[in-house]
């Protein structure tokens, strides 16, 4: 499908968040996917990915995850600075303010004459988590979940007994949880502290570890892994035209 592309900044209860809106160009109404990008918000690699996924038939809102935290229209470049700048603002904000941007998109998608009531949430890194705390709002079906940071550490500030982890058992959608066995961010004992969460409050969950590297999709830098990628969008396409229809 051929696509457009539009930006829209919403009303949220910590600010206006800069979000861009990738859609099917042609008349309908089609699902919804808040899709979370790294630290750096949204750079080249994270359109590109969102692109992707709207050619395949979704609305795709990229929101600006740390909007209170910079000007609008803030993208971080690839570098230590755009790094130490991103991770400050990861530790800045709190996790209540994440679900409070959570309400923010689900309203504005089902507020849009193209979109109908289904929305699924996809992500990136801390993009990954963030959709895994999506989904403890019971208006997201489903999330797909790459490589998510800090869900195992319980290092982002939230209110005691909030951390995403703890809060598993809230979740009542589908997940695909996704981890390279080679990426540094996530231990193989971090990773079977999240497995065994998800097992014990018996979650409807997808389980993958891969060989490959963490930031994996990201199609810029030596860590891209091209195939795996591939694989990677041809499941979430898959998970989300099921849970989202």
């Amino acid at each position: 499908m051929i696509t457009t592309t539009e930006i829209h900044d919403i009303k949220t209860a910590t600010g206006l968040m800069r979000t861009t809106l990738y859609r099917p160009d042609t008349k309908g109404q089609f699902a919804t996917i808040i899709f979370y990008s790294e630290i750096f918000q949204q750079t080249a690699p994270i359109a590109r990915s969102a692109a992707i996924l709207a050619g395949h038939g979704f609305v795709v809102l990229v929101p600006e995850v740390f909007h209170e935290l910079n000007p609008i229209g803030t993208v971080l470049a690839y570098d230590e600075a755009g790094k130490d700048k991103g991770n400050a603002d990861k530790w800045a904000k709190p996790l209540e303010h994440h679900d409070s941007d959570t309400c923010a998109l689900v309203d504005f998608a089902r507020a849009q004459s193209f979109c109908n009531d289904k929305v699924g949430a996809m992500g990136v890194c801390i993009g990954g988590h963030l959709a895994y705390r999506t989904a403890l709002n019971p208006d997201i079906s489903g999330a797909f979940c790459l490589y998510p940071t800090d869900i195992h550490s319980n290092t982002l500030p939230c209110q005691e007994g909030n951390d995403s982890l703890s809060r598993t058992g809230d979740i009542k959608g589908e997940l695909v949880m996704v981890f390279g066995k080679q990426d540094p961010h996530v231990s193989k004992e971090g990773r079977k502290l999240i497995y065994q969460k998800l097992e014990q409050v018996n979650a409807n969950f997808t389980w993958q570890e891969v060989n490959a590297q963490h930031a994996f999709m990201r199609d810029e830098g030596e860590r891209y892994d091209a195939a795996l990628a591939l694989q990677m969008y041809l499941q979430a396409v898959a998970f989300f035209h099921r849970v989202l229809n």
